[in-house]
Parts: C-alpha cells; structure tokens; sequence
C-alpha cells in the first residue's frame, strides 16, 4: 500500500535532515519512512523547493509530453473521421 504524506510534513522531515543532525536511516527509523523515501524528498526539494515530480522536468520534455498528448487526440479524432467517411459512404 502506497503512503500519501503532506507536503509540510515532507518539509519538515526536509528540513531535519538539511540540519545535518541525522541520516536518511536514522530519520527513516524515527519516523517510519523508508530511507530511500526521504532521500527522494530531499533531492527533489533541494533541486527544485518543490515536491512536484513535474517540476523536475525541463520546458522542452514539458513540450514533448504537451505535443504527443496531442498528437494521440488528432490521431484518435482522424480515426473516428475515417470512420465516419466509411459508414457514409456505404449508404
């Protein structure tokens, strides 16, 4: 089962560790998160002050994702518009 934290928490849990007072295991252990976990919010949020995994993307893999998002729709509504010209065209 997949764990849903809170953003402040993420922070919190964050910040502790930037203080240098504990490790990922240490923290993983009094909190009951896996070390790994913390050590993703922690280069997620010191990369970006963000826990939004697409913050981590760059304006052109942004633009990639936007267009072949796109290019499915325009592919589905042709599909559909061949379709159409099918059925019409046997009546």
């Amino acid at each position: 089962m997949v764990k849903h934290y809170e953003e402040n928490f993420k922070k919190q849990i964050v910040e502790i560790y930037n203080q240098g007072n504990y490790t990922y295991n240490k923290l993983g252990e009094e909190y009951q998160i896996a070390p790994s976990t913390i050590r993703g919010w922690v280069k997620r949020y010191n990369n970006t002050q963000s826990f939004d995994i697409n913050d981590n993307r760059t304006e052109e893999e942004k633009e990639i994702i936007r267009l072949r998002k796109q290019l499915k729709q325009l592919e589905m509504e042709n599909d559909i518009l061949k379709q159409a010209a099918l059925l019409l065209g046997k009546r």
